[in-house]
C-alpha cells in the first residue's frame, strides 16, 4: 500500500514562501519519520515524497532525506523549467533513481497558460524520454491547459494532483466535473491519472469530511479505479482533519469495488505510474 503524496520540510531552510505562522497546524518541522509512524498504523508500506518549495535546493534536500529512509519509494521534485540550463539540470536530477517526477507549482503562477510556453516544451519532452511524471498541481482553470499538454506530449505521464483542487461549492461542481470528464475521456488511461488527495482542505474550515463525498464519488466515476491514485497530502491534510479520518473515509468510498480494484487505487496505480521499485 502506497501513500502517493506526502511532504516533509524544515522551516529553517527558508524556501517555503507559502508556509507562514498563520498556518498553525502545519507551521512546524515535519520529518519523514513523523509520516511513517502514522502510515504504519494503516499498513502503508511506502510513500512518494512531494516537493513543497519551488527551488532546486529543496529537491536535493528531499532526495537526500529519501535516500536515508527506505520507506520513501519515490520523490517528486522541482526544477526551473524556464532556466537556460533547464535540460542540463533535468538530466542531472534524473540520475538519482528515486526521482520519479517533477511538479511546477502551477496553482501559484498567475498566468494559467504558463505550462504551454514554447520554451517549456523541450523540458516536457525530455521528461517523457526519461520516464518522469508531470505532477500537475492545478486548479480547475488549468484543466484545459493540461489536456493540451497531454495531447502535445502523448508519451508524457501526467498525474493530476488533488483532483485539480475543486472549489467545494455546489454551484461550481458541474463545471469541474464536466472538464474532468473531458480530460479523462480524451486522454489515454495509461498516460493520465488522478490523485484522490488534497480535496478536504479545499472545503470551508472545520468542515466534516462528508462534505467532499460528492466530489470523491464523482472522481471514482469519472476516472474509474484503474486511474485513481490515493494520497494523503499529509501534513497539509491537517488543515482540514486527521490522517485516520481521511484514510477510513477513502476506503469506505471504495468498499463497493472488488479487492483487485481497491489494490490499484491504494498502491498499484502509483507503483505503475511512478515506476516504483518495491
Amino acid at each position: 500500500m502506497i501513500d502517493a503524496h506526502f511532504h516533509a520540510w524544515e522551516l529553517a531552510r527558508g524556501d517555503y514562501f507559502w508556509l507562514t505562522p498563520e498556518l498553525t497546524p502545519v507551521y512546524r518541522d515535519v520529518k519523514i519519520s513523523d509520516w511513517a509512524q502514522i502510515a504504519h498504523q494503516h499498513k502503508i508500506t511506502g510513500g512518494i515524497l512531494v516537493q513543497a518549495a519551488p527551488t532546486l535546493e529543496e529537491t536535493q534536500y528531499l532526495l537526500e532525506q529519501a535516500n536515508q529512509n527506505p520507506i520513501v519509494k519515490g520523490v517528486v521534485g522541482w526544477i526551473d523549467m524556464l532556466a537556460p540550463d533547464a535540460l542540463i539540470k533535468l538530466k542531472q536530477c534524473a540520475r538519482e533513481p528515486l526521482l520519479k517526477g517533477l511538479r511546477p507549482m502551477l496553482q501559484d503562477i498567475s498566468d494559467p497558460d504558463w505550462i504551454l510556453q514554447d520554451q517549456i516544451q523541450p523540458v516536457l519532452h525530455e521528461m517523457s524520454e526519461l520516464g518522469l511524471v508531470l505532477d500537475a498541481l492545478i486548479k480547475p482553470q488549468h484543466i484545459q491547459r493540461i489536456l493540451k499538454v497531454a495531447k502535445r506530449h502523448p508519451h508524457l505521464s501526467v498525474v493530476i494532483d488533488h483532483a485539480a483542487k475543486p472549489s467545494i461549492d455546489a454551484l461550481a461542481f458541474n463545471d469541474w466535473a464536466t472538464e474532468m470528464k473531458q480530460l479523462a475521456h480524451e486522454t489515454d488511461p495509461q498516460q493520465v491519472m488522478c490523485k484522490m488527495s488534497g480535496i478536504w482542505t479545499e472545503a470551508p474550515a472545520h468542515s466534516d469530511v462528508e462534505i467532499i463525498r460528492p466530489w470523491c464519488e464523482s472522481l471514482l466515476d469519472i476516472w474509474t479505479p484503474k486511474r485513481i491514485i490515493w494520497g494523503s497530502d499529509w501534513p497539509v491534510l491537517e488543515m482540514a482533519g486527521d490522517y485516520s479520518t481521511w484514510r477510513e473515509f477513502s476506503i469506505a468510498l471504495m468498499k463497493a469495488y472488488p479487492s483487485h480494484l481497491k489494490a490499484l487505487m491504494l498502491g498499484g496505480n502509483a507503483q505503475k505510474m511512478y515506476r516504483l521499485k518495491l
